[in-house]
């Protein structure tokens, strides 16, 4: 094997940006094919320093790609629909996503698995559906509203029931928003783009 074909751990080091200590580590545990010369000089062949550097520039590209989506992910608006019925939640998700909005959803089919959805991802914006269960909405709702960490998370009932909208909005806390079901999209498309459009901005606020 010819000399330009093998380099020095100095060299190796060079090549792949690290320590010569670093490279030593590799020989030592089989991440770099190396021997020893009569004299106790490791060499290392040159192919096999620029494929451990092409592998772990791939393995870099895959990290950042998956930072990327990550981040992606954490910059879009969440929101969270409860409805025990899959025909009107696949309705919710077409409709919301025709709107192009910058948010992502999530879906519970009762109060029981939002309220563990809450906990773990605390979404931007609850859509509850009453009409699913008026006793079990309206429980979600009150738990919510005495977690004060949830004070910003956006919240919106609708709801069929037999009552006079306007009562029934005043029965609501403060901050909770009525809509009446068949709900009205236009209004419901401006109420999710307004809360989209307040996210974004505390999210670019908290970036200063």
């Amino acid at each position: 094997m010819s000399a330009t074909e093998v380099c020095t751990t100095r060299h190796a080091a060079k090549i792949l940006g690290i320590s010569v200590t670093s490279v030593q580590q590799l020989v030592e545990t089989g991440a770099l094919t190396a021997w020893k010369t009569t004299g106790g000089h490791r060499r290392i062949p040159l192919d096999a320093v620029n494929a451990y550097k092409r592998s772990r520039a791939t393995a870099n590209s895959g990290a950042d790609e998956i930072a990327d989506k990550e981040s992606d992910s954490a910059a879009k608006t969440t929101i969270l629909i409860v409805q025990d019925e899959q025909q009107k939640r696949a309705f919710y998700e077409e409709q919301i996503a025709s709107w192009d909005l910058n948010a992502s959803m999530a879906f519970c089919s009762n109060g029981y698995q939002a309220l563990i959805e809450i906990a773990k991802h605390k979404p931007d914006i609850l859509l509850a559906d009453m009409a699913m269960d008026t006793a079990a909405g309206n429980a979600l709702i009150n738990a919510l509203l005495t977690y004060p960490d949830l004070s910003d998370m956006h919240m919106a009932v609708l709801s069929s029931m037999e009552r006079d909208p306007q009562t029934i909005s005043e029965d609501l806390s403060d901050g909770v928003v009525f809509f009446s079901n068949p709900v009205n999209l236009d209004e419901l498309r401006g109420y999710l783009r307004g809360c989209c459009a307040g996210q974004e901005r505390a999210r670019r606020f908290a970036g200063r």
